[in-house]
């Protein structure tokens, strides 16, 4: 459910007073100042002010695939985050208790209610975010950036990936006018007649049209299938079809958006990024984690091999981007490794999990499948750290498990527009 996520970009955001853009592909952040002590257990160097829930849930995510236990400090940084209604911020200083003016974040909580359960770990913690975000859903059936704000499809999607991955069954969370999280979804869907053929949106213009959006619709591919960011490796190929007419089904328009994305990948193998308002450079750039995002939504519906150049292009491109965007970036690339059964630990020659978990304390425990290791006996090596023990074995399964609790996009993922 990215996310989207560009400290920049939302700063900008916040400051025209507009409802967050979609997250998904991780630029980098703002440096903290030199006074400024990023907190023990946190992922990543940069400023966390926008995006430091995000990254430390996207960083659990990609590890836990990959058969690493991140240490115990950082876990307990990420629960610490949580407010007492169970909300969580972008970030905040957890040694003040939340109050009127903390912003409560419907991505960063998401999010973080995705990564604890892939963690198996802190369930009241996610029963109380679970809460929350069922508390603030909007009559409409979905969910905007923050409390109140209107609905848009990424945050609907991030939302929908976390409640699903939490068990609670999404045909039952229903507003009194009877709409469900997917009827919300569905509302953003283009038809497959006229441009942008089987996308979704971000939003409705103040006219109601609806603009196809790469990004949107990567999110909400995933959430329409109940599935969230760290959607396991699925073997199952079909043929992508844009279903016409009234009355689809919510797999029928998660199917449009998968036709959407493969048309959209199949000549450079990238998506692309519009400059930004005045940006010295005015050609569009790739935009390598929506295009991360878009190869996790089409592994996921059943077309694996439509991703097949999107993947080989990240392999190629992507590692100075990911290096520099820190800890969500490197995320995006090892779930979409890890979509479509690619070596992680040698994307394009890059060991995308070490670099991962360089990027924070020390694994707890990982397991690093070697010639003499067997599949259900996988090499463990613990650190100092102790921390999350052994449950990391119980765990390894529930990645490849249908509904896991974005991006970024709509979900602020990364920081980026």
């Amino acid at each position: 459910m990215t996310v989207r996520r560009r400290a920049a970009a939302l700063a900008i955001t916040a400051v025209l007073s507009a409802a967050a853009a979609p997250a998904a592909s991780a630029a980098p952040s703002p440096s903290p100042s030199p006074s400024t002590k990023l907190p023990e257990g946190l992922y990543g160097t940069a400023d966390p002010t926008y995006d430091g829930v995000w990254r430390q849930s996207m960083a659990f995510l990609a590890q836990k695939i990959e058969l690493v236990t991140p240490a115990t400090k950082s876990v307990d940084w990420l629960v610490a985050q949580q407010c007492d209604s169970g909300a969580y911020a972008s970030y905040r200083d957890a040694s003040k208790p939340c109050d009127d003016k903390t912003v409560a974040d419907t991505n960063a909580t998401a999010a973080a209610v995705q990564a604890l359960m892939e963690l198996n770990s802190h369930r009241p913690t996610v029963d109380n975010s679970v809460s929350w975000l069922k508390s603030v859903q909007n009559e409409d059936g979905g969910w905007g950036y923050n409390p109140g704000s209107p609905s848009d499809a990424n945050s609907t999607a991030v939302v929908t990936g976390a409640l699903a991955r939490a068990g609670v069954p999404l045909a039952d969370i229903t507003t009194d006018d009877g709409a469900s999280p997917y009827t919300a979804l569905q509302s953003f869907a283009l038809p497959c007649d006229g441009e942008g053929a089987g996308a979704f949106a971000y939003q409705p213009d103040k006219d109601g049209k609806l603009t196809a959006n790469a990004d949107a619709t990567a999110a909400a591919v995933l959430g329409a299938m109940g599935k969230g960011m760290a959607a396991g490796n699925s073997n199952a190929v079909r043929k992508p079809v844009c279903h016409e007419g009234d009355g689809l089904t919510v797999e029928q328009t998660a199917q449009n958006g998968a036709f959407y994305l493969a048309k959209a990948l199949a000549g450079s193998g990238h998506l692309q990024l519009p400059p930004m308002p005045g940006a010295e450079e005015s050609e569009p750039q790739p935009d390598f984690g929506n295009t991360a995002d878009a190869v996790v939504a089409l592994a996921a519906s059943g077309h694996k091999d439509q991703a097949e150049k999107a993947v080989a292009y990240l392999e190629k491109n992507a590692g100075d981007w990911a290096e520099k965007g820190g800890p969500a970036a490197t995320a995006q690339l090892v779930l979409a490794a890890h979509a479509t059964g690619t070596d992680a630990r040698d994307f394009g020659g890059v060991d995308l999990v070490r670099q991962l978990n360089a990027q924070g304390p020390a694994p707890a425990a990982t397991a690093v499948p070697s010639p003499t290791a067997t599949q259900d006996e996988p090499e463990d090596t613990t650190s100092d750290d102790g921390g999350l023990g052994v449950w990391w074995l119980v765990g390894i399964g529930l990645a490849f498990g249908a509904g896991i609790g974005f991006l970024l996009s709509g979900r602020r993922k990364n920081q980026q527009l």
